[in-house]
């Protein structure tokens, strides 16, 4: 159970800190946009670094449906946890989204109108992915320790040298079409985006995940 409270509770916040810092950056960039992805970026990463460091001991920190999905495929937890995962970290993202609605005196239920379409931004999905699941993967084996500054920086890069913004969750996909602010994404655009996500988790089984340690139910 506190494996499950540990992911609904990280995923809340993260989904809090991405969601915040851009109305924040919004607001305050007299409508520089650049000023307020900046702002944006760099909340989250130094968020991202706090939960994986915090979290990770409970209950990997994934906060992210494909990082769960990869390490089932490796053996690292059950079926049944990988569902129960998935469970909480869309309720949690969608909670972290109405929590700060809330704490910004904005509407709590929302709907976004941010257009997020096109090829170019769909590719952008796939590789940011598989980027952020090789950083997970690799620096499980080859540095554990820096693993929450690796993602970290990995993600607050993403948001500048992709055109997606580096969404690589399903999670955080759903639940920003549930906020029509700076980080908001159309419902309508949704769709492709969690393809592209999907797409790029299993490449990464099928070229990665082919020799599966035994399983460790005990996360």
């Amino acid at each position: 159970m506190r494996s499950y409270v540990s992911e609904f509770v990280g995923t809340a916040l993260l989904l809090a800190i991405v969601t915040g810092s851009g109305m924040m950056g919004e607001s305050l960039a007299s409508g520089n946009n650049a000023v307020a992805l900046l702002g944006n970026s760099i909340a989250t990463g130094a968020g991202l670094y706090v939960l994986i460091t915090l979290l990770g001991p409970i209950s990997g920190a994934h906060f992210n449906p494909v990082v769960s999905a990869m390490f089932w495929k490796l053996g690292h937890i059950s079926k049944n946890k990988l569902f129960g995962y998935w469970l909480v970290q869309f309720c949690g993202a969608i909670a972290g989204i109405w929590l700060t609605h809330t704490m910004f005196g904005s509407p709590i239920l929302q709907e976004s109108v941010k257009v997020r379409t096109g090829t170019g931004i769909w590719v952008s999905e796939l590789i940011s992915t598989l980027v952020l699941l090789s950083v997970i993967h690799l620096g499980d084996k080859v540095a554990k320790d820096k693993v929450p500054m690796l993602v970290a920086l990995t993600v607050t890069a993403g948001y500048w040298f992709t055109s997606s913004t580096f969404f690589s969750n399903p999670a955080v996909a759903v639940a920003r079409g549930f906020t029509n602010t700076f980080v908001g994404i159309s419902p309508k655009d949704i769709g492709p985006f969690l393809i592209a996500e999907i797409a790029a988790v299993v490449i990464f089984m099928a070229l990665f995940c082919r020799s599966a340690k035994k399983p460790n139910f005990g996360m």
